[in-house]
């Protein structure tokens, strides 16, 4: 009896011994492999944490994420390192902090060509990576493009008749590229970034959702776009085998701290996002980690899923040990920055760490939040816990020890208008961002800042009487903020209020002599108003100040110069000042614009034509390179004067491509539509006109049309109705700085 019962517990013992060993070694080679399936991470452009159901909001349904969450490991506090969307990714995909980067601001800040992504690696390991996004804030030419093999930024023309250019995509069109990339690539072993700008402001989620608050309502629309990419995964075998990382680049204020929108401060309303990652076959769905994390552990957790070298300059640590519940993490403290009220308005800029209990935040009246007591960030304890900020602090000095805060790069004016479009205020100032001197403390300047993006977001619907007035306020509390003055000469020039525009420029002149901006606005202003002399001495001064450092400002002067010559009749200036330009900025085709001007304004149409032609051809090959206004609109009415009717319409819509307010071009293709017969689409563009140019002029340009095409009655209601708006107003010409 001994000896079969040895032999069968010795038979027992080694059958178990053998399924232990298969065990292990599958743990072990599930452990040592690389994930097969696709990595993608979901970027929910401006979503809070603290507004989705799998952290506890009751006011919003989101069905496609609350499914994921229970696929995936649920992190509860998750931080970014700034609250605006371009330095935010740039972390985000590098592993790196915003002063590693060198990106620490949307405007005037591009990731450098020495920067190493996440994408460039595993690209170098066999993956296809491609990435999708859906805000001309993280277009190609930032640099957020960096190691991708493709890059989809393309934004449609829909937005363009209130901007010079498109600057967001709906995020269901996005979604629909980056199912066309999966598709096209072949391969499950593909990493995918795909940035839906939803639900940053403005806020315009589909009529469908109108049952919640408008932030609420675009959560909800994004939730929907993430449910038809996971329904596309699962139809496709790749949900189960995909890891994907659901975040966000920031949150949104709200209004909590003063701030309803996002970038001035850097408390969690802001800084605390969500993430969730479902790794390949539901490993660790259900489990959620309190652990405090952010995104620079983002770069090393995905290289470390993919097996693939960890770069050493990286601060971020895999998240691997939390996703299997294998080990902790050592503490560290998480950094953030705002330096968005020093560039764009010579405020204090904001740092802060958190060591996931404290956050600190250095302003010139320090701030010492306890998270656990105080979640809502109401009370400041800085004044009783000397010895906590005393450490935070260090920690904070030791973390950014060498590190220098640069002056920004240049910015468009074109692009400062899409910023605008997007509730990005003011204009980032190199004085301001090169000083060391301290300045105010954001927490004094919200109300002016919220009163700023309330102007800006009345001059984006037309209402510019009311934007002038909120601007006006802003400037009798501070009269030294240039890019107010700005914006104050920007929308009265919209308004038609061309002396105001001016007497604004000349005070932006006055506040920084060597910006050639406030040259050019003003003697741009003073053209308009046909005082040619003065126009020319102005211009003449901003291609002086241009002359050495800035060649675009340099090459527009003396377009301006050009411009004013023909509007003289000095046919050698013109000559002159046009190829000045043309040194200035190679690309541009003035003289031959010039030349063409000079033929058309004495009537040879015919022999205008070719140069016209030859210009804008030369312009259209630059693509988004500097343009000529009024180019295509020259070249589309000489085609109509010659009645080439096809022709002078794809001018003259390219005319309004390029600047969608340009009252004569719109005028001329009403004109066209009529004269071809076309009386439907010649209505539409009055009233468009109209729409887009609610000013005096604009009116008068559209009754003259009505009159034109025979209907005196609509041309009678329009000069009824240019009565009411603007006869009873009386405007100063600007407002008494005190």
């Amino acid at each position: 009896m001994a000896r079969p019962f040895r032999y069968t517990f010795i038979l027992v013992l080694v059958a178990v011994s053998t399924v232990l060993a298969a065990v292990g070694g599958w743990r072990y080679a599930r452990a040592s492999a690389p994930v097969s399936g696709p990595i993608v991470i979901i970027s929910v452009d401006t979503l809070r944490a603290d507004h989705l159901p799998v952290y506890g909001y009751r006011d919003v349904r989101t069905p496609a994420i609350d499914a994921l969450a229970a696929d995936g490991v649920v992190f509860e506090r998750a931080f970014s390192h700034s609250p605006q969307t371009l330095p935010a990714h740039a972390s985000l995909l590098s592993g790196r902090l915003p002063f590693e980067t060198g990106v620490r601001d949307n405007a005037g800040f591009v990731v450098r060509s020495a920067e190493r992504f996440a994408a460039e690696v595993l690209t170098e390991r066999g993956y296809a990576t491609g990435a999708v996004v859906s805000s001309f804030v993280l277009r190609k030419e930032t640099g957020i493009s960096q190691g991708f093999t493709f890059f989809d930024g393309e934004l449609p023309d829909g937005s363009s008749d209130l901007t010079s250019g498109p600057v967001q995509r709906d995020g269901s069109d996005s979604e629909t590229v980056a199912e066309q990339w999966l598709q096209s690539v072949g391969t499950s072993r593909a990493f995918l970034f795909l940035h839906l700008y939803e639900p940053h402001a403005p806020y315009a989620a589909p009529s469908r959702f109108g049952e919640f608050a408008p932030y609420d309502a675009e959560i909800a629309y994004a939730d929907e776009i993430i449910g038809r990419f996971v329904k596309y995964l699962k139809a496709h075998q790749l949900y189960d085998r995909s890891t994907i990382i659901l975040v966000s680049d920031h949150g949104e204020g709200l209004g909590d701290h003063g701030e309803q929108e996002h970038g001035l401060f850097v408390y969690d309303d802001a800084l605390r996002v969500p993430l969730i990652i479902k790794q390949a076959a539901g490993e660790g769905a259900g489990r959620r980690v309190s652990d405090p994390v952010q995104h620079i552990d983002l770069v090393p957790t995905i290289l470390d899923l993919a097996k693939a070298p960890v770069p050493d300059n990286l601060r971020g640590r895999s998240l691997k040990p939390l996703l299997d519940g294998t080990g902790r993490l050592p503490e560290r403290v998480i950094y953030s920055e705002s330096l968005f009220a020093r560039y764009r308005f010579g405020w204090s800029g904001l740092m802060s760490v958190t060591d996931g209990r404290y956050r600190y935040v250095r302003a010139p009246r320090e701030e010492l939040y306890d998270l656990q007591q105080d979640p809502g960030e109401r009370s400041n304890v800085a004044g009783r816990e000397t010895q906590l900020v005393l450490k935070l602090g260090d920690a904070l000095d030791r973390l950014t020890s060498g590190a220098r805060i640069p002056p920004p790069g240049h910015v468009a004016p074109e692009d400062y208008e899409r910023f605008a479009a997007l509730g990005y205020v003011g204009r980032v100032t190199a004085a301001t961002a090169g000083s060391n001197a301290e300045g105010a403390d954001p927490k004094d300047k919200s109300g002016l800042l919220e009163s700023y993006r309330a102007a800006l977001a009345h001059a984006m619907v037309r209402r510019w009487p009311q934007a002038i007035e909120l601007l006006q306020g802003i400037l009798r509390q501070q009269p030294g903020m240039i890019d107010v003055w700005a914006e104050l000469a920007s929308t009265a020039s919209l308004a038609g209020r061309f002396e105001q525009a001016l007497d604004a420029h000349r005070k932006v002149i006055a506040l920084e002599p060597t910006d050639p901006s406030g040259y050019l606005g003003a003697s741009t202003m003073l053209l308009r108003l046909r005082r040619l002399s003065d126009a020319r001495e102005l211009a003449g001064s901003a291609a002086q100040v241009a002359s050495e450092f800035d060649p675009r400002a340099s090459a527009s002067a003396h377009e301006l110069l050009a411009r004013i010559a023909l509007a003289q009749g000095d046919r050698e200036a013109a000559r002159g000042e046009a190829e000045l330009a043309r040194r200035a900025e190679p690309d541009l085709p003035l003289p031959l614009y010039v030349e063409a001007r000079l033929l058309y304004d004495e009537g040879r149409y015919n022999d205008a034509l070719p140069l016209f032609e030859r210009a804008a051809s030369d312009s259209e090959r630059e693509g988004d390179g500097p343009q000529i206004a009024d180019l295509h609109f020259h070249a589309g009415d000489t085609f109509l004067r010659l009645e080439r009717y096809a022709e002078a319409e794809y001018q003259l819509l390219l005319e309004l491509k390029r600047f969608p307010r340009n009252m004569r071009a719109r005028a001329a293709l009403a004109t066209l539509y009529h004269t071809t017969g076309r009386t439907r689409e010649a209505a539409d563009m009055v009233a468009d006109l109209v729409r887009l140019t609610p000013t005096p002029e604009g009116y008068a340009v559209a009754a003259r049309l009505w009159t034109t095409f025979g209907d005196r009655r609509e041309a009678a209601a329009l000069r009824v109705k240019a009565r009411q708006l603007f006869a009873p107003r009386r405007f100063a010409v600007g407002v008494t700085p005190h």
